[in-house]
């Protein structure tokens, strides 16, 4: 719940610079949060939530 909770804020961020800057119009930005929203309740939500989560653990388990 976290790690997914920290990648929405992130990818919020990252949205709100974009539309800010002048890099995405609202049109396509709409476009993107209804596919995100939408890709979330097909079958395929199950297998981006374990991606995302060896993502997080890969990047976790690298030590600087």
């Amino acid at each position: 719940m976290a790690i997914s909770l920290s990648v929405v804020l992130l990818l919020a961020v990252i949205l709100v610079v974009l539309l800010r800057g002048g890099s995405l119009k609202a049109g396509p930005a709409i476009v993107a949060v209804l596919f995100g929203f939408f890709l979330a309740s097909t079958g395929l939500a199950p297998s981006l939530n374990r991606f995302m989560d060896s993502i997080a653990r890969t990047i976790n388990s690298i030590s600087f």
